[in-house]
């Protein structure tokens, strides 16, 4: 079932390739600030590098409304880490390989390009934005994957919370 907007946000426990090696990142830990989750379907492809390049080069933007961002897929955390390097993105990803929190979020294609690559379990591009109380109060799942999420309803959403906490 998709998380909906209203209700508490599925906490979730992935791993993150760093410098220093792996670490578990859970939603849990951001408790207390806005977190922007950006759920999208490959490393490597030209969509998710154009759509985190952009998100990358605009972090400073949702970091000085109090924001953090997460991208999220079912690529592992090595193949994250070298696709970051290659195209200098710079928020932090997260592995999903397992499909369980894309699933949770009601954002996991059943057949990816059916006919073509039919991969089962690929993340939807898909973006959500969650308050500091760990409440969903924006959900966004594509069905297309050469579309973008609403970056700017994004950040009106993290912009109105940001007003609300102060």
């Amino acid at each position: 079932m998709a998380v909906q907007i209203g209700h508490p946000a599925p906490d979730f426990a992935l791993k993150r390739k760093t410098e220093a090696g792996i670490e578990t990142v859970h939603l849990q830990d951001y408790r207390g600030q806005t977190v922007v989750l950006l759920f999208f379907p490959m490393a490597f492809t030209d969509v998710c590098t154009q759509e985190m390049c952009t998100v990358s080069n605009e972090y400073q933007q949702y970091a000085s409304l109090g924001a953090a961002v997460l991208g999220i897929s079912v690529d592992s955390p090595f193949a994250q880490e070298a696709w970051a390097k290659q195209n200098g993105i710079t928020i932090p990803l997260l592995s999903d390989f397992n499909r369980e929190v894309c699933r949770a979020y009601g954002a996991c294609y059943d057949n990816f390009f059916p006919g073509v690559l039919d991969f089962q379990g690929v993340a939807k591009r898909s973006a959500f934005v969650i308050d500091a109380q760990g409440i969903v109060r924006y959900a966004e799942v594509l069905e297309d994957a050469t579309q973008l999420p609403d970056f700017q309803r994004i950040r009106e959403v993290v912009e109105d919370l940001k007003e609300t906490t102060q």
